[in-house]
């Protein structure tokens, strides 16, 4: 049987990454299965899901929402995963590739907070059919958005803003700002149509 094709939409907190998602899947012809890093977070029990949790605490091991500095009477929060929340991230990856090599087409919507999260997805995804795609919008626009959904911490986007796209190699990015999710959603669909991924190519190098 072969394998699913992949679409990988990498983008910051509030960049539109599942909005886009959901654009793609009424745009494409084939089913495409979207996989979210939120959808494995919330399956968390709540007590492993942290609001800066203190160490050796539940929330500390799981994914821990931590302000990390105020400056300019702006808040700012990084999310970070403590080895229960590295465990289920390593687990999603692998099985998103179950799912892929059971021929299922799949929209991966997550973030690379770091070059590790990167370096494992290439390992995992060496011989898959790929598609990787930044998701990007100016940081004043995200600000605006998280500051609209609940849920939502200030700053959260602002502290992987940077670190998220930090590879810079993608197959197609789009700018959610400036083109609606159906534009953004036929630009990806054209690049599909134009051949094979390169993205995860180069960046193994």
């Amino acid at each position: 049987m072969a394998s699913g094709t992949i679409i990988f939409l990498n983008g910051t907190s509030s960049a539109g990454k599942t909005t886009l998602a959901y654009a793609l899947q009424e745009r494409l012809e084939e089913p495409f299965q979207h996989v979210a890093l939120d959808q494995f977070r919330d399956g968390l029990p709540a007590k492993f899901r942290g609001l800066n949790a203190p160490a050796g605490t539940p929330g500390e091991r799981g994914l821990n929402v931590v302000p990390v500095k105020v400056a300019d009477d702006k808040a700012y929060t990084e999310v970070r995963f403590g080895e229960v929340g590295q465990k289920l991230l390593k687990g999603m990856r692998r099985a998103i590739l179950t799912l892929a090599l059971e021929g299922n087409n799949i929209i991966i919507d997550d973030i690379i907070l770091n070059q590790s999260f990167l370096d494992d997805y290439l390992d995992v995804m060496a011989d898959e059919q790929l598609y990787f795609v930044g998701v990007r919008c100016p940081l004043s626009v995200i600000e605006q958005r998280e500051s609209q959904r609940l849920g939502r911490f200030p700053g959260t986007a602002e502290s992987h803003f940077i670190s998220c796209h930090a590879h810079d190699t993608y197959d197609v990015q789009v700018d959610t700002s400036t083109a609606s999710p159906e534009a953004c959603a036929e630009l990806i669909v054209k690049r599909i149509a134009a051949g094979p991924p390169e993205a995860f190519r180069q960046l193994t190098g």
